[in-house]
C-alpha cells in the first residue's frame, strides 16, 4: 500500500509540474507554430518545379510544445496518433497517454484497495492502462468493418460515374457526397488532397495509410495500374466489386465454421470468474486462501498467464484470413 501512495504522489507531481510548465509556455507555442508554417510555405516557394508539393497538417501529438516534441521521437507514437485518427477520436496521442495514467492509477487503487494486496494493484494498473487502449481499437475495429461493408457498394458508384463520362477526381467528389460514413469521409479527404496539389497515386497511397485493409490495397493498385497502362476502368472497378462481395460471402461461412472455437474460447475465459464470484459469495471462507496464502496469490497467477496464453493459441486457431 505504501508503494502504491508513493507512486500515485509521483504521478501526481508530474502531471503538477507539466501542467505549470504549459501554463508558462503557452504563450510562445502559438508563435512557435506560425514561424514554423511560415518556415515551411518559404521552403516549398523554393523548391524546383520537379519537387513534389505536399499539403501543411495540423499533427501534434500533444497541446504542450514540450510533451510534443518529446513524443514526435517516437515512431510508437506516431502510430498511436494514427490509430486514434482511424479510430475518429478527437484525441492527441499525449492526452491519450495521459487518459491510459489516470485510469492505471484509479484502477490499481481501487483493485488494491479492495483486496488489501499490493500485489493485486499492479494487476489492476495493468489492467487499467489496457482498458483505454482496448476502446480505440474497438472502435477502429468496428469501423474498419462498416468501411467494409458498404466499400462495394462505393466502388459500384464510381465505376457508374466513369461509365456516364465522369472524370475519376469528380466520381470521386461524388462518392464523398453520396456514401454515408465512413467511406463518404476517406473519399472526401481523398478528393481534396488531390484538388489542392498533390498527386493522385500519392493520394491514393495517403487512403491506404488512413484504412489499411487489403480491399483498399486491391482498389489503389487497379486504379493506378489502370492510370499507367490504361484500359477500361469501369470495368476494372465492376470486377473489384464482385471479387470483394465474394470475398465476404467466404468469411461469413468462415465465421460459421469457427463458431464453436469462439464460442469455447468465450467459457474457458469467463468460466473462471465467474466461479470466483459465485464461492466468494456462497463459501467465502472455502476460497479465500486463494486471496490471502502468498501459495494462492502464485495460482493466481499461473492462471492468468495460462488462461492468457489460451485465448492467444485459440484467438490465433479461428482467426482464418481470406
Amino acid at each position: 500500500m505504501t508503494a502504491l501512495i508513493v507512486i500515485s504522489a509521483f504521478l501526481l507531481v508530474v502531471v503538477v509540474v507539466f501542467a505549470v510548465f504549459s501554463l508558462l509556455d503557452q504563450r510562445n507555442a502559438r508563435a512557435r507554430l506560425i514561424r514554423t508554417r511560415l518556415d515551411t510555405v518559404q521552403k516549398a516557394a523554393e523548391r524546383q518545379p520537379s519537387e513534389e508539393l505536399a499539403l501543411l497538417r495540423d499533427e501534434m501529438l500533444s497541446q504542450i510544445p514540450a510533451v510534443d516534441s518529446l513524443l514526435r521521437r517516437s515512431s510508437a507514437i506516431t502510430g498511436l496518433q494514427t490509430m486514434l485518427s482511424q479510430a475518429m477520436l478527437d484525441y492527441r496521442a499525449g492526452n491519450f497517454l495521459l487518459v491510459c495514467v489516470l485510469s492505471a492509477a484509479t484502477m490499481g487503487a481501487i483493485v488494491a484497495f479492495a483486496s488489501g494486496n499490493a500485489m493485486f494493484g499492479w494487476a489492476g494498473v495493468a489492467l487499467g492502462a489496457l482498458i483505454p487502449y482496448s476502446y480505440v481499437s474497438y472502435r477502429r475495429g468496428k469501423r474498419f468493418q462498416k468501411f467494409e461493408e458498404h466499400f462495394p457498394e462505393a466502388i459500384d458508384t464510381l465505376a457508374r460515374a466513369v461509365r456516364a463520362g465522369h472524370a475519376f477526381t469528380t466520381a470521386m467528389e461524388m462518392i464523398s457526397n453520396e456514401i454515408a460514413e465512413p467511406i463518404g469521409g476517406e473519399f472526401r479527404k481523398l478528393f481534396e488532397e488531390q484538388k489542392y496539389g498533390l498527386p493522385v497515386r500519392d493520394a491514393l497511397l495517403n487512403l491506404t495509410e488512413r484504412v489499411p485493409l487489403v480491399d483498399v490495397k486491391f482498389f489503389v493498385t487497379a486504379v493506378m495500374l489502370q492510370r499507367e497502362t490504361g484500359g477500361n476502368l469501369a470495368e476494372i472497378l465492376d470486377n473489384l466489386s464482385y471479387v470483394i462481395r465474394e470475398r465476404f460471402k467466404i468469411q461469413r461461412q468462415v465465421r460459421v465454421y469457427t463458431a464453436q472455437g469462439r464460442l469455447t474460447m468465450l467459457l474457458l475465459m469467463g468460466l473462471p470468474p465467474v466461479i470466483v464470484v459465485t464461492m466468494l459469495t456462497m463459501s467465502p471462507g472455502f476460497i479465500q486462501p486463494l486471496f490471502a496464502d502468498p501459495i494462492g496469490h502464485t495460482l493466481i497467477v499461473v492462471g492468468i498467464t495460462l488462461q492468457t496464453v489460451g485465448y492467444f493459441v485459440i484467438r490465433r486457431i479461428i482467426q482464418i484470413h481470406v
